[in-house]
C-alpha cells in the first residue's frame, strides 16, 4: 500500500447559473491534477452551480442540469485521479447540499452537507434539507472525511469522522469575506485538528458573486495546528499537496505559505474584486459615474479603474452653482492621474426648467430641502441617460456612514447598479484613499502612486447642494458617528450601553432614530461589496415600518 497520497487543491471562481462553465473548470483543474500525478482533485462547495444560488437551485431543471453535468463528468475523468466536486443533490423530494466524489466513471461518495447556516447572509435552511452525517470514503490508500463547510464549525461532524476511521478532513468552502475572518477560520479549524488529531484541508472558493466576495486563502494543518500550506487570498490557483504516511499517521509536506494582507488590503481587494466579477458576470465592460471632487466618488472612481480599467471608466462632473471650483479642479485631478474619461455636464439648465414648472406650487414656500435634491436627482437622470445612451453601468457612490442615516438622496445621489463602498464607513474611507495612494499591487488595473490627491482627502466633506453646505451640519462628526454606528450595526447595543460609553444620549437618540427612518431607502438601494459582519441587505433585516425606539 502506498504510503503518499498528493491532493490537488483547486481554488477557483465559479459563476453562478454557469453550470456548463464551471464544469470546465473543474475538468481543467482535473486535467493540471492527473498530469501532476494526483489521487485527487479537490474543489469548492456548490461548484457546479456557483455559490450562493439562493432560490435558484429550488427550480427542479436547474438542479437536475446541475446533477448531470456532474455525471457527465464522472463519465469523462474515469481514467486519472478522483474529483470531489459541490453540488445539489435531490432524492426523495428533499434537496440536499452535496460534495460528490467521483472516480472510476462512477461516483463513489456523496457527502450531504448536515448544518446549514441560517444566519448572516445565509438562508441554507429554506432552501436545502440536513443530511445525515457521514463516515469517510477511502480514495486509494487513505480514508477522507469530509464535513462541508459549516460542518466543520461544529465538533460533531468531525468528532464522529474521527471516530469512523477519517485519516484527513478535507472541508469544501463557500465562506464568503468579511474584516477579520480568515483569522477565525483558523482558530476555528485549529481547534478541530486538536480534537480529533488529524490533519484539515480547508478549501475555499475566490471571486464575487452580488454582494458576497470569496477571498479563497486556503490552507493545509497538521495535527497540533500546524500550518503546512497556505493559498493566497483572493487569487484563483491550483496546489498540489502531499500527504506521507508515517508512524503517527498521515501528515502534510510542507508546501508554500503565501503571506496573507492586512485588513486594509483585505478590505480593498474585496471591493475590487467585488465589482469586477459583479461586470464581469454580467457582461458589463464599463462603468460611468459622477465624479463631484469629493472623496467618496474619487475613492470609487479608483476602485473601478482598478477593477475594470481607466479606459473603461467614464466620469462626469455636474456642477451647479454650488459647486466650488476647487471641487472642478480635484475630479478633474482624480480623472487625470487615473487615466479615466472625464465629461463635464452643467445642471443649471435643467434645474432652471424644472424650478419654473414646479414654481406655480412652490410660491410662498422657503427653499429648502427639496430643492436642493432637484439637484441630487438632475444628476441621477443625466448619469442614468448617458449610461443608457453610451453604454456602461452606473455606479453610485455613497459609503456606509451616508447609507445608515439616510443622507443620500433616494432617485438622486443614490441612482445606479452598483455600490463598492456601500460598507465602508466614512472614517475608513479616508484611511482606504491613503493606503491606496500609498500601495499598489498587480491585481490593480490602474496607475500606481498618488491618484487622489490630498486636496480631496483633507477638504470637508460636503454635498455642495447649498452655498457653504458641510455635512457636519446635519450629522456629527464622522469620528463620532460611525462610531455610534458601528455599536448601533454591528454591536447590537442599546442606547443605555452607547450612552454610559461617553456618549451623548441626544446624539445616540438621533442617530438611531436617522437609522431606523432610512430603512426604506436601503430596501431600494444599489448592492453593494460586504465588508463587515452588518452589511446592510442580507446581514441586517429590519422591517421599513417601525415605530420602536429604544427608550433607553
Amino acid at each position: 500500500m502506498s504510503d503518499r497520497f498528493r491532493l490537488t487543491l483547486a481554488q477557483m471562481n465559479p459563476t453562478v447559473g454557469d453550470i456548463a462553465g464551471n464544469a470546465a473548470l473543474a475538468r481543467a483543474a482535473w486535467d493540471q491534477g492527473r498530469a501532476a500525478g494526483a489521487d485527487m482533485v479537490a474543489l469548492s462547495e456548490m461548484f457546479i452551480t456557483g455559490y450562493q444560488t439562493q432560490d435558484l437551485v429550488l427550480k427542479p431543471a436547474f438542479a437536475e442540469a446541475a446533477m448531470a453535468a456532474i455525471m457527465a463528468l464522472a463519465r469523462d475523468c474515469a481514467e486519472g485521479p478522483a474529483l470531489g466536486i459541490g453540488g445539489p443533490w435531490r432524492e426523495g423530494g428533499a434537496l440536499y447540499n452535496a460534495f460528490w466524489v467521483l472516480h472510476g466513471g462512477r461516483v463513489v461518495a456523496r457527502v450531504l452537507k448536515h448544518h446549514l447556516p441560517n444566519d448572516t447572509v445565509f438562508d441554507e435552511v429554506r432552501i436545502f434539507t440536513p443530511g445525515p452525517v457521514s463516515g469517510p470514503y477511502r480514495i486509494g490508500p487513505l480514508r477522507i472525511g469530509t464535513p462541508v463547510c459549516e460542518d466543520a464549525w461544529f465538533d460533531d461532524v468531525t468528532e464522529t469522522l474521527a471516530e469512523t476511521g477519517a485519516e484527513i478532513l478535507l472541508v469544501p468552502n463557500g465562506s464568503p469575506y468579511f474584516r477579520a475572518k480568515h483569522d477565525l477560520r483558523v482558530n476555528l479549524m485549529v481547534a478541530r485538528v486538536v480534537e480529533t488529531g488529524l490533519p484539515l484541508v480547508y478549501l475555499n472558493m475566490t471571486g464575487g458573486q452580488d454582494d458576497q466576495v470569496f477571498d479563497g486563502a486556503s490552507f493545509v494543518l497538521n495535527p497540533g495546528g500546524a500550518l503546512a500550506v497556505h493559498l493566497p487570498a483572493f487569487d484563483t490557483c491550483i496546489r498540489h499537496v502531499d500527504f506521507i504516511r508515517g508512524a503517527e499517521g498521515w501528515r502534510a509536506e510542507t508546501g508554500p505559505r503565501d503571506p496573507q494582507p492586512d485588513e486594509w488590503e483585505q478590505d480593498y481587494r474585496a471591493m475590487v474584486e467585488g465589482l469586477r466579477d459583479y461586470c464581469a458576470k454580467s457582461g458589463i465592460g464599463r462603468v460611468i459615474l459622477g465624479l463631484s471632487g469629493g472623496i467618496d466618488s474619487a475613492l470609487v472612481a479608483t476602485i473601478a479603474a482598478d477593477a475594470v480599467g481607466p479606459g473603461n471608466v467614464h466620469c462626469v462632473m455636474l456642477p451647479s452653482e454650488y459647486t466650488a471650483p476647487a471641487s472642478l479642479a480635484d475630479a478633474a485631478a482624480v480623472a487625470a492621474a487615473l487615466g479615466c474619461r472625464l465629461d463635464t455636464v452643467p445642471i443649471e439648465g435643467a434645474r432652471a426648467a424644472v424650478g419654473a414648472a414646479l414654481a406655480p406650487l412652490f410660491a410662498g414656500l422657503p427653499p429648502g430641502i427639496a430643492e436642493e435634491n432637484i439637484q441630487s436627482r438632475l444628476r441621477g437622470l443625466m448619469l442614468m441617460a448617458l449610461s443608457n445612451k453610451l453604454g456602461g453601468m452606473l455606479l453610485t457612490t455613497g459609503n456606509k456612514s451616508e447609507v445608515a442615516v439616510g443622507y443620500a438622496t433616494i432617485y438622486g445621489d443614490m441612482a445606479g447598479g452598483y455600490n463598492p463602498i456601500k460598507d465602508l464607513y466614512k472614517t475608513r474611507v479616508f484611511e482606504t484613499c491613503r493606503w491606496r495612494n500609498a500601495n499598489h499591487r498587480d491585481w490593480m488595473k490602474g496607475p500606481a502612486g498618488t491618484v487622489i490627491p490630498g486636496s480631496v482627502i483633507d477638504k470637508p466633506p460636503s454635498a455642495e447642494l447649498r452655498a457653504d453646505q458641510k455635512d457636519e451640519d446635519s450629522l456629527p462628526p464622522y469620528p463620532v458617528l460611525d462610531a455610534i454606528l458601528e455599536r448601533l450595526v454591528e454591536g447590537d447595543q442599546s442606547v443605555a450601553e452607547i450612552t454610559a460609553a461617553g456618549f451623548d444620549r441626544a446624539t445616540v437618540k438621533r442617530v438611531e432614530g436617522l437609522l431606523y427612518g432610512s430603512e426604506w431607502k436601503r430596501f431600494q438601494s444599489a448592492p453593494g461589496v460586504r465588508l463587515t459582519r452588518k452589511a446592510f441587505w442580507l446581514d441586517r433585516r429590519y422591517p421599513m415600518v417601525n415605530r420602536w425606539r429604544d427608550p433607553g
